[in-house]
């Protein structure tokens, strides 16, 4: 079984980590498992109406989403598993059920190897995982899992465009283990310079682990140049291809 991405990217810090966060974060390609969370956001989505119309245009994309809510139930599955380039990988295929609709919100996180020898991790969010960010991260000194997004790429067919610091918006992300609930908690903002808060979302969730099912798509042999190894296809993006 592979090391976790979690572990590559954070190294020694890893173990400074709530011990509840570093099992929750210990999900390796090979294990025979994926996670499952079920919880409920007390706050989800974009605050400010006036930005909802513009979010509703990039919607399909499934990385953002105009709705606004609270006390909303969601879901998420965490895979393990190698991409098509034989990188170590972890996506999260996440349901928020408003009311009325249910939205999906997916990511692929990667451990790309550094000059050094080291890994950073890398996120490509959405269906056609098309923005792309690299992930700074720290432990704190409660063991939570902090973590900001740096310079985001986008992908448009073979155009790379890094994207100007007046138009990039920056993640910053905070997950720990409530003891006093007994749950997991996060809470995460999308902040851009020009417009404020873009996205938000925040709350508990219970998380299990359970076994992988093994394949039962007959094209899995002739997906194999092209697809994940240990990731469903109903979890995969609609397109694969190398991202630098």
């Amino acid at each position: 079984m592979s090391t976790p991405i979690y572990e590559l990217g954070l190294g020694p810090a890893f173990r400074r980590l709530q011990p509840e966060l570093q099992d929750y974060f210990s999900l390796a390609p090979g294990s025979g498992s994926y996670g499952i969370g079920e919880g409920v956001f007390e706050v989800v989505g974009c605050r400010q109406k006036w930005l909802r119309p513009l979010l509703a245009t990039v919607a399909g994309e499934e990385a953002f989403f105009p709705e606004y809510g609270e006390r909303i139930p969601f879901r998420i599955e965490n895979h393990a598993h190698f991409d098509p380039f034989g990188r170590s990988s972890l996506t999260a295929r996440r349901e928020i059920f408003f009311p009325g609709r249910t939205r999906l919100f997916h990511d692929t996180t990667v451990a790309e190897t550094n000059h050094d020898g080291g890994a950073r991790l890398v996120d490509y969010l959405g269906r056609y995982r098309r923005l792309a960010t690299e992930l700074d991260l720290e432990v704190t000194s409660e063991g939570r899992l902090r973590g900001i997004s740096g310079a985001s790429r986008l992908f448009l067919g073979p155009l790379r465009l890094g994207l100007p610091a007046s138009l990039d918006a920056k993640a910053y992300a905070e997950q720990w283990w409530d003891a006093a609930e007994g749950k997991h908690r996060i809470q995460v903002k999308v902040l851009q310079r020009q417009v404020g808060l873009v996205l938000v979302y925040a709350g508990s969730f219970d998380y299990r682990l359970a076994p992988l099912l093994p394949a039962r798509d007959s094209g899995v042999a002739a997906r194999s140049a092209t697809a994940a190894v240990g990731l469903p296809r109903y979890a995969e993006p609609d397109r694969w291809e190398r991202r630098v």
